[in-house]
């Protein structure tokens, strides 16, 4: 057989030496580089030592601590990517079938035959070469076409996407400053027919006020005098021709400029500056807004018709408070993207530093959140694991512990030593039931599911340290809110 190893590492484990040698040596000649033990200990460690491209399990490990199903076990959580193949004896074949749903991704009964061997070697290791090839490039392709997250919130965005992206239809998108607008219009954009044509981003704010007629609607040349001379400008209609303009901030827009853009929707057609000639609108438009449309309508700084054509499909973007579930996949995704750009291994969060980000409030909201997280990977000391833990984050956000009602009584340079340990202990679960609780966005079935105590009790405990108001009533989903009425209803049947 020709070489087909490609110096590939393979870890063996069986508690046989002879049958050890037998794959060692069979492997070689394949140009593999095998390495053998005898019992899950020895092989833990090596494990840990050098992840192998590919392990080779016994089911039966005499005189060891696991079998071949308990080190799968591990592997399967511990070392996701390492495939394994499992070695059945006769009468295996049902438990090596089930390792297969462990994890496994295939077995060879004993006595095996040499290139029945080799075979399930090099597909077991290109299988695992090209999962790995597919996440390297998706992790490489800017996610234009969703959002990233998978919280009810993101879920309910996608859906409106879904129903409403082909069909061309003005979209007004608000939120808070950083919470993705821009963003969201290109998922409408990717998502409709006209994907493949342009996608224009306007900011009125870019330009003074006085030139902002002439870069909306253009310049003509066939009127008499100022413009005969000059060269005609096409208008942002006629960039976008066949696609999208996405208005960012449209609040920007004077009011003088907003009666004029609403007459051209309202016929569908413009006239340049300085020219009688009209042009049609062909491009869907997209507006967005951090401001209160309401009170800017209300308060006379934007025309009603004007927000009443743009508003069509009305979208909502929720601050990433209202989304702490996605933060840890946000995280990860920033992480990974830098390490990409810089070249370098990505870097994990810790569980403490990864809560203590879910807990802050993150008023910049996600372009905070990638900013920050781009700092850390800077910042953060070398470590030999590459774990980020709390004391690399911000000063502002290590420091971000929710108040406490009634905290405005303590000092802040309390000294808990000082206290009563009554008191230090009400003092600290105050702060980290507040803090998990806020952490899962208000939501007491998750946070009780995280700390591990029952939803009935985790409520009678947030009432007997008075924090039983502090959690964000829309966060908190209805299900949960039916859950609690449900246990105060039991509570008072018992009482």
């Amino acid at each position: 057989m020709s070489n087909i190893g490609g110096n590939h590492d393979i870890l063996i484990v069986d508690d046989e030496e002879d049958i050890c040698r037998l794959i060692a040596d069979i492997l070689k000649d394949e140009g593999y580089e095998p390495r053998y033990v005898k019992d899950s200990l020895s092989a833990l460690e090596e494990l840990a030592d050098r992840q192998p491209s590919l392990l080779l399990l016994d089911i039966w490990l005499e005189g060891s601590q696991l079998d071949g199903l308990g080190i799968l076990e591990i592997v399967s959580k511990k070392y996701p990517n390492i495939p394994v193949l499992m070695i059945s004896g006769h009468g295996n074949i049902e438990t090596a079938v089930n390792s297969i749903i462990m994890g496994a991704y295939d077995f060879i009964e004993k006595p095996f035959k040499e290139e029945r061997l080799v075979l399930a070697c090099q597909k077991a290791i290109e299988n695992a070469e090209l999962k790995r090839t597919n996440q390297i490039l998706q992790s490489k392709i800017i996610p234009e076409d969703e959002f990233i997250g998978n919280s009810a919130v993101i879920n309910a965005l996608m859906g409106i996407v879904e129903k409403y992206a082909a069909t061309k239809s003005r979209v007004f998108l608000t939120g808070e400053t950083g919470s993705g607008k821009k963003h969201m219009a290109r998922v409408f954009h990717n998502n409709s027919d006209l994907k493949d044509r342009p996608l224009i981003i306007f900011s009125p704010a870019s330009y003074k006020p006085e030139q902002l007629e002439e870069v909306i609607f253009g310049k003509g040349i066939d009127g008499e005098g100022s413009f005969s001379s000059a060269m005609p400008k096409e208008s942002i209609f006629e960039a976008a021709k066949g696609g999208t303009l996405v208005i960012d901030e449209v609040t920007n827009l004077p009011l003088e400029i907003q009666g004029k853009m609403l007459k051209a929707l309202a016929t569908n057609k413009y006239k340049r500056m300085g020219s009688e000639k009209e042009y049609p609108i062909n491009c869907r438009i997209i507006s967005t807004t951090s401001r209160d449309m309401d009170a800017e309508v209300a308060e006379g700084r934007f025309k009603g018709d004007f927000y009443h054509r743009l508003n069509v499909v009305p979208v909502a973007m929720p601050p990433i408070r209202e989304r702490r579930d996605d933060i840890p996949l946000l995280c990860n995704y920033f992480l990974e993207k830098y390490a990409e750009i810089s070249g370098k291994a990505a870097k994990t969060l810790s569980e403490e530093a990864l809560s203590v980000i879910q807990s802050y409030e993150w008023p910049g909201n996600i372009r905070q959140l990638r900013n920050v997280v781009e700092w850390i990977t800077i910042m953060s000391p070398k470590t030999d694991n590459e774990i980020i833990e709390v004391s690399s984050l911000a000063n502002d956000i290590f420091s971000s512990v929710p108040n406490i009602p009634g905290s405005d009584q303590i000092e802040n340079n309390v000294d808990i030593m000082s206290m009563p340990l009554r008191d230090a202990r009400e003092l600290f679960e105050k702060q980290y039931l507040l803090a998990q609780v806020n952490r899962f966005g208000g939501n007491i079935s998750k946070t009780s599911a995280f700390i591990g105590m029952e939803r009935s009790a985790l409520h009678r405990k947030l009432k007997s340290l008075n924090v039983h108001d502090v959690r964000k009533k829309p966060a908190a989903d209805q299900e949960d809110a039916a859950d609690e009425n449900a246990d105060e209803e039991k509570l008072a049947n018992v009482g």
